[in-house]
């Protein structure tokens, strides 16, 4: 509208201006185009919001999607981070009993053995438990295996004791003759030294 006005007030102050008559201003108010034209231009206006509204919700999936695939990843390093630190918490708690029961088990031992070598009627008493575990053990196969294989003397309880303490007593008396045998050698291999200390004094003196 305002091209056409400023050309309208041009073509007409040329085609006066001979007659000394200046068009100072022109105004057009309304225009009134074809239906035609009119509806293209509703068309065309539409086509553009259109295009604007498919875009705007393109990008919303878009970056909907990319949040949703963020949120999933995330998630996922999150649950495998917890998942390692629960198996190296677990993987310590379970090296740690381990420990905790080996050195239980250690100090049971030592001081079995303490007691059985430091009282008097400590090797018997070990021997009495052990007959009873032999005992108790065949008792509990009897009762549950449906196959068990019977010792020649299983109605001679005194017997099974007798050979379960002897098998004790036989292993007990291998250890002490073991320990004699070290301490011995230890002994001799001092002598040894302590003779070898003097020759080289007396060479020394002389």
């Amino acid at each position: 509208r305002n091209t056409l006005n400023h050309n309208i007030v041009n073509a007409i102050n040329v085609a006066s201006e001979s007659w000394g008559i200046a068009c100072l201003r022109y105004e057009i108010r309304d225009i009134h185009p074809p239906v035609k034209v009119v509806e293209a231009m509703h068309s065309q206006v539409s086509a553009e919001r259109s295009k604007r509204a498919q875009i705007l919700e393109s990008e919303g999936a878009r970056q909907s999607a990319i949040n949703v695939a963020e949120g999933a990843k995330q998630a996922r390093i999150l649950a495998s981070e917890a998942e390692k630190a629960h198996q190296i918490n677990r993987a310590m708690g379970e090296a740690e009993a381990i420990r905790q029961t080996a050195a239980a088990e250690g100090q049971a031992i030592e001081r079995v053995a303490a007691a059985i070598h430091g009282s008097n009627g400590g090797e018997l008493a070990a021997g009495l438990h052990v007959a009873q575990q032999y005992v108790e053990a065949f008792g509990k196969i009897a009762k549950e295996s449906n196959t068990i294989v019977v010792p020649a003397s299983a109605n001679d309880i005194s017997g099974m004791v007798a050979q379960a303490m002897g098998v004790f007593s036989t292993v007990a008396a291998g250890q002490k003759r073991q320990a004699e045998r070290v301490k011995s050698s230890g002994a001799r291999r001092g002598a040894h030294d302590d003779t070898a200390g003097g020759f080289g004094s007396e060479q020394i003196g002389h």
